[in-house]
């Protein structure tokens, strides 16, 4: 069995009291090196029998070695100064599974199989693989032997050769594994602040990535590896390339600067037609004015910059496209254009000029694509307006609203209403009066004076008008390409007036005073109605009522009571004239002081209005003056 190792070794007291009762130096108990001693097998101290047993047992192993009582493993062996005693080593020197060391290792932190409980107290702890840098071995948590796997070990066999690039091959993949980790580490400090040497860092990573990918490319395809990329993969970003083009005007090459950079981009067949956009316009916020319809504008759509005259809509909630004549203010609007067709959710740019001093901001409104179309959906209210010439009860002749029988047939049965608010319809043209007048029922009758108007929304016309921008076909630039300008522009550079249509001037309205007749209720009507609603006005009299003819006689008690109260009235009255004629006189005095208060406030007022109007003035003319300058 597996000797005890309380059989070999004794603790410090029972060495010290087998020293002392030989008679060796009292010195030797207070000696560090005595703490263990091996105990003398001539002596016999008093043991169980399984002390015996066990001492039996290790007996064979230890049938040379022949210990004294203050011998210890530290002791020279044949050396007299330690007592003459004769120590053999080679009982502790053996190795393999019945050796002497392996018998007691369990005894011991180090040894033995603590999970399973035969070392220690039976408690269980585990450890992590470990690695003896010194012997170049791995252990496990058991404390067996990891062995390297087939990659990492060279096999057997291998020339000078082959193992310097077997090793050189090892290291780069452990040089790469640790470049990932550490890329990865460096590229997650970019965005602390403070840290300066993150950013380098960074670049040194994406640097390491790059010649990585080089060389895993370089491996791929071989010898002539970025020809066959080139033809699996196309060409890619940051290579040199030789473009054909062809069809390339001769002016482009006579303007051609070497020094504006040209971007190359290509296009679908859908984008080569043309038709009608329309799209989700809205004036930009920096932009001083507002847009005017009809008036071109620069767009900047995809690859292509080109001029075209843009109309304004807005959609109602029964989903038509009400025609604007200005861009709103805050708000989005739709807007129709005719150029080369672009798909859906492209974005917009517009400006209303490319050349010249522009002031403020130049980006005049931006925009997304909605949707193509080959026709309009933008509609114009239009007023038909005509007056009555006949009148028989609910029905009139109306004149003046369209100009042929034509027109009247195409009307047939549309509403029409008068201003009073009396609703009607179109019947049928006649004859008689001027031609395009047509009988009309109302749910009322009119009068002559009523006007009568009929709503109607009209198509408005898209102008297919596209210049695309051929500033690259100029030697001047922009300033060599001729576009389209606003008529606005027009009248300031040729210094025309602007015309004025005397029917959009408004004037005061001037209407006579209607002199409407009392209304007549007949009495049958006037007799059911209560008596709240009837009708209370008193006819006058021809002769005079009794009460008005009688005579009042007073008595003389009556006629001092009368007297009396005419003089109290008398006197009231003649306070309150008094008092009036000084209220008259006091108002007049103040009417005075604040004519002449206001008198000096509004000569202040004007010089402070004329010095403003004088600078407005001088600002107005400068910005005229630079504005023609630049035009």
């Amino acid at each position: 069995g597996t000797p005890n190792a309380s059989s070999i070794l004794i603790s410090e007291e029972e060495a010290n009291a087998s020293g002392n009762d030989d008679g060796s130096d009292d010195n030797d108990s207070d000696s560090d090196e005595e703490f263990f001693k091996l105990r003398d097998k001539s002596k016999k101290p008093t043991t169980s029998s399984s002390d015996t047993t066990r001492k039996e047992g290790l007996s064979a192993t230890l049938s040379d070695v022949q210990l004294g009582e203050n011998d210890s493993s530290r002791n020279i062996p044949n050396d007299p100064s330690s007592g003459g005693m004769a120590f053999d080593m080679n009982a502790w020197l053996e190795e393999g599974q019945d050796c002497l060391i392996e018998s007691i290792r369990d005894k011991f932190v180090t040894g033995g199989n603590w999970d399973s409980g035969q070392g220690g107290d039976g408690e269980e702890e585990k450890f992590d693989d470990f690695e003896d840098f010194e012997a170049g071995e791995r252990y496990g948590p058991n404390g067996e032997v990891i062995e390297d796997s087939d990659d990492d070990v060279a096999p057997d066999g291998m020339t000078d050769a082959e193992l310097r690039e077997f090793n050189a091959k090892r290291k780069a993949t452990q040089k790469s594994e640790f470049d990932e980790d550490y890329d990865e580490t460096k590229k997650g400090n970019v965005g602390k602040a403070g840290d300066e040497q993150a950013e380098s860092e960074y670049v040194e990573a994406l640097k390491r990535e790059k010649e990585a990918r080089l060389k895993r490319n370089q491996e791929e395809f071989g010898i002539d590896g970025e020809l066959s990329r080139l033809r699996y993969e196309g060409f890619r970003q940051g290579i040199y390339c030789r473009v054909r083009i062809d069809g390339v005007p001769s002016e482009f090459i006579d303007s051609f600067d070497p020094t504006m950079p040209l971007v190359i981009g290509g296009l679908t067949p859908q984008e080569t037609e043309r038709g009608l956009i329309r799209c989700r316009f809205k004036k930009h916020r920096w932009h001083k004015k507002i847009l005017k319809c009809n008036d071109p504008l620069v767009f900047s759509i995809g690859w292509r910059r080109f001029q075209t005259i843009p109309v304004f809509s807005t959609e109602d909630e029964n989903g038509r496209y009400r025609y604007l004549k200005y861009t709103p203010e805050h708000m989005h609007c739709q807007a129709t254009f005719y150029g080369p067709q672009v798909p859906p959710n492209t974005g917009i740019l517009a400006i209303q000029r490319l050349t010249g001093n522009i002031p403020g901001f130049r980006i005049s409104a931006t925009g997304v694509v909605l949707e193509l179309d080959a026709s309009s959906k933008v509609v114009k209210k239009l007023k038909l307006v005509g007056t009555p010439t006949k009148i028989w009860k609910n029905t009139a002749f109306i004149s003046g609203m369209f100009n042929s029988e034509l027109e009247v047939s195409r009307f047939e049965g549309a509403s029409i209403r008068t201003v009073s608010g009396l609703r009607g319809q179109v019947k049928k043209s006649i004859r008689e009066g001027q031609p395009g007048s047509f009988r009309a029922t109302f749910e009322d009758k009119i009068l002559l004076s009523d006007i009568v108007f009929c709503r109607t929304w009209v198509p408005v016309e898209i102008k297919k008008y596209y210049n695309p921008v051929t500033s690259l076909l100029c030697k001047s630039g922009a300033d060599g390409w001729r576009a389209m300008k606003p008529k606005a522009q027009l009248h300031v550079e040729t210094e025309t007036p602007i015309e004025v249509n005397p029917d959009s001037i408004y004037k005061p309205i001037e209407r006579k005073e209607r002199v409407f007749n009392k209304l007549h209720v007949p009495k049958s009507v006037e007799a059911a109605l209560p008596f709240s609603s009837k009708h209370k006005d008193e006819k006058k009299r021809r002769k005079k009522s009794y009460e008005s003819k009688r005579a009042v006689v007073m008595e003389a008690d009556e006629k001092k009571k009368y007297t009396f109260l005419q003089s109290v009235n008398t006197i009231r009255n003649e306070k309150r004239a008094k008092r009036k004629v000084k209220n008259a006189e006091r108002r007049v005095e103040k009417a005075k002081e604040s004519a002449k208060l206001e008198e000096k406030l509004e000569a202040s007022r004007k010089a402070r209005k004329r010095a403003h109007y004088r600078a407005e003035g001088k600002i107005d003319a400068a910005r005229e003056q630079k504005r023609l300058r630049g035009a």
